[in-house]
């Protein structure tokens, strides 16, 4: 029988996980099918609900429900990572229905950064967001050492952080810029969160964690001012690989679960 897997989330419809995960599944020969599950978030528990009764295994989440799955009634257990990013992007099943809590979206990122060869040791790293991302790419940074400042627009709800306001002068010390926000993910490709009137520093490294376009606005603004550049992809693949491993116990192919994601994305890409 067929075993099944998904993604949470709302909206899912631009999602390329599927693609990425069946042709792993496919390329390994085993019998399980990934889709997207479109889910509003007034939906969510009664939606969990249902698909765990029509037997799926296990769950990517992604925005808005990364933090909310946590309040999930099947919740049984959670993993160091998620005790301390308060946010999860796989759901597990475990015998008797209940759920394991995971986040592999920290160890992606870092994974990503590992395969662009990006030096960590002694950076200060800007953070742009506060949501469900940012507090995994937060968590990932702070492993390594590094000094992590986070910017928010409602900086008064969020201790320790500063606004767009002040920007400028932390951006003169950054040495790597992460954009944990949505702006500029297709179709609103030509946003950005990086104020016009804010120098972007010519000698930092931009990770833009949105991948749809592969080149965003803000990629494009760092681009011009001298900065190295990075979009989310490979962020994405890599904490689907581990989520495939958690979920069927098998090390995924990387190779075909990279070009998988670049033709879906491209062709994605072509119908905008």
């Amino acid at each position: 029988m067929t075993q099944r897997v998904g993604l949470l989330g709302w909206p899912v419809g631009h999602s390329i996980s599927p693609a990425m995960h069946n042709a792993a599944f496919h390329m390994q020969a085993i019998d399980w099918a990934y889709t997207a599950l479109p889910v509003p978030p007034e939906e969510l528990q009664a939606e969990v609900t249902r698909l765990l009764d029509e037997g799926y295994r296990g769950f990517n989440v992604t925005v808005p429900h990364k933090q909310a799955v946590l309040e999930l009634a099947q919740i049984a257990e959670v993993s160091p990572a998620v005790d301390a990013i308060s946010a999860a992007n796989t759901l597990t099943r475990l015998p008797g229905g209940s759920l394991r809590a995971d986040n592999t979206d920290w160890e992606g990122f870092l994974s990503d950064l590992r395969m662009y060869r990006v030096a960590l040791s002694g950076q200060t790293c800007l953070i742009l967001g506060t949501g469900g991302s940012a507090r995994a790419v937060r968590y990932a940074l702070e492993q390594q050492g590094v000094a992590v400042v986070q910017v928010s627009r409602q900086p008064d709800r969020h201790a320790g952080q500063i606004g767009y306001d002040d920007l400028a002068q932390a951006a003169e010390g950054a040495g790597l810029i992460v954009n944990c926000t949505p702006l500029g993910l297709a179709p609103e490709i030509e946003r950005s969160p990086w104020p016009k009137n804010v120098p972007f520093p010519p000698g930092a490294i931009l990770y833009d964690l949105v991948y749809n376009p592969p080149v965003t606005r803000l990629m494009q603004q760092a681009r011009a001012a001298g900065a190295r550049v990075f979009g989310g992809l490979g962020m994405l693949v890599w904490q689907g690989a581990l989520s495939y491993e958690i979920w069927t116990g098998q090390r995924p192919p990387l190779d075909i679960m990279f070009a998988a994601a670049r033709q879906a994305l491209s062709s994605a890409s072509s119908e905008t």
